[in-house]
């Protein structure tokens, strides 16, 4: 009886091309059949993923509110295609080896030590899959949703659409086309701004002086037009509101039209309000206030 060894690992075959035939090859064929089979997985997910993304594009051609169900659809899809194919693989591996007449049990002590050194390594991933794992459960925004990631307390931050979501990552793309990606245990606060409902709050400079009575009902003509536009009205929700002076600075008021949208589309909603908006006052002679280089109202 033959021995070959491979470092503290033995294997007893009668001769090499016995070991070749009865054990390598078929190890071989496992795991190319397993590395086939992730393939095939990964080739229906992206065929799910195409037809997502085409019902997704139609509803918004169509000015319908994408459903959270579809939304999340794209999401799990890739979640559950990314754990699909690292079990394969796991599992191709262990099978594989076994085949080949490797002892797996001389591996116990070994992975054990590695084990322990890529839980150190890896706390940050394993923080990442965790917060991952929570998104999904929690539903708190799902593909195709506008999100702002911003520190506890803050305002500001980066904002976009979510274009990809793991369960380590999320990817962000911006108004200027950069893709951004966040590991999932940093999101910090999250603001999801197309959920059920979106608003589009516009404030007007006006100058002291003018008429602010003249200026509501300016404001309140041209906004109400949105509601009589064939294209514009779909998304409206409810009809414009003029909230009237919301404060007083230094040589102008700050007057604020609101307008409720459908989810996601109150910023192209917030500049056609914009420009109606301006160019009503501007037809009725109300001024706005007047800023120098040096930033004061006159």
């Amino acid at each position: 009886m033959a021995r070959i060894r491979i470092g503290v690992l033995s294997t007893n075959f009668s001769s090499p091309e016995e070991w070749l035939r009865n054990d390598f090859l078929p190890g071989v064929v496992v795991i190319i059949g397993g590395v086939l089979v992730a393939r095939s997985v990964r080739w229906v997910e992206e065929r799910y993923r195409i037809d997502l993304e085409r019902r997704l594009q139609e509803t918004r051609a169509a000015n319908d509110v994408v459903s959270e169900r579809l939304k999340r659809s794209r999401a799990v899809v890739e979640a559950v295609g990314w754990t699909a194919v690292a079990l394969v693989y796991i599992i191709t591996l262990t099978l594989g080896v076994n085949i080949m007449g490797v002892p797996l049990v001389t591996l116990v002590a070994p992975a054990t030590v590695a084990g322990v050194a890529l839980g150190f390594g890896a706390q940050q991933v394993v923080g990442d899959l965790l917060a991952g794992f929570f998104l999904f459960a929690e539903h708190q925004f799902g593909y195709g949703d506008d999100i702002r990631f911003s520190q506890p307390g803050q305002t500001k931050g980066v904002m976009g659409t979510v274009e990809e979501m793991t369960l380590r990552v999320t990817k962000l793309r911006t108004i200027e086309g950069e893709l951004v990606i966040i590991p999932n245990s940093l999101l910090g606060q999250v603001t999801n701004l197309s959920k059920d409902w979106s608003q589009a709050v516009l404030d007007l400079p006006i100058a002291v002086g003018e008429d602010l009575e003249l200026t509501n009902s300016v404001l309140r003509d041209a906004s109400m037009t949105l509601v009589t536009d064939d294209h514009w009205a779909p998304l409206l929700l409810r009809e414009p509101v003029v909230a009237g002076v919301q404060r007083v600075e230094v040589g102008y008021y700050l007057v604020r039209v609101l307008v409720r949208t459908l989810p996601g589309r109150q910023f192209e909603v917030l500049r056609e309000l914009r420009l109606r908006c301006a160019t009503a006052l501007t037809a009725a002679g109300i001024a706005s206030p007047h800023i120098d280089l040096y930033g004061t109202n006159t």
